[in-house]
């Protein structure tokens, strides 16, 4: 009766985990690929026989990447979890996907460390529209600053580069009233942005 209900516990965990609307995977004490769900295959094109038993970080991962997410699973193997670890993930037809993962160990019913699962989310999209915001900003005909919450300089288009003087290295990490703003007009401005 106990195995009867592990069994069928654990079919409706591996129907959840194919089933879920993000790319799960997961890796055994190797590095080897031993859980892959349709998501996975949907974002990267590669099926679960694709996949299995090969080493995702030696073929899946780009050369870039490498040394950073196989930290990422050495540190979940030994217990130390991450959350919110951006990389790219090599797809079938050779293109990068962008994955944002939260890497859990994964553990046996005795507690032993067994490998790792990842949960992750396809932020390409929002890359490519973060970066194309980017693109718009710097060639806009208005000149196109930002600040962080403590007043420096973190947005600078070509605009302003061109009505300043002053090119983007001059100016990034700078405090913009006390570095940028004539003495006359500092409380003014400082007042607009508080």
């Amino acid at each position: 009766q106990d195995i009867t209900a592990r069994i069928a516990q654990e079919q409706e965990y591996s129907r959840l985990i194919d089933t879920a609307n993000a790319p799960i995977f997961g890796i055994d004490l190797e590095g080897l690929v031993n859980v892959w769900n349709k998501n996975a295959s949907d974002v990267t094109g590669f099926t679960t026989e694709d996949v299995m038993g090969r080493h995702l970080v030696n073929e899946f991962i780009t050369e870039d990447y490498k040394e950073r997410v196989q930290e990422v699973f050495r540190n979940a193997l030994n217990g130390v979890e991450t959350a919110n670890f951006e990389f790219p993930l090599v797809t079938k037809p050779g293109t990068r996907v962008q994955v944002l993962l939260n890497a859990t160990t994964r553990r046996d019913e005795q507690k032993h460390v067994v490998g790792v699962v990842g949960i992750g989310q396809d932020i390409t999209a929002r890359i490519n529209q973060e970066q194309e915001y980017a693109r718009l900003i710097d060639a806009a005909n208005a000149p196109i600053f930002g600040i962080d919450v403590e007043g420096s300089v973190n947005v600078w288009n070509q605009c302003a580069i061109r009505l300043t003087g002053f090119d983007a290295g001059d100016v990034m990490g700078k405090h913009l009233v006390n570095e940028f703003i004539t003495d006359d007009y500092k409380a003014s401005v400082q007042g607009v942005f508080t």
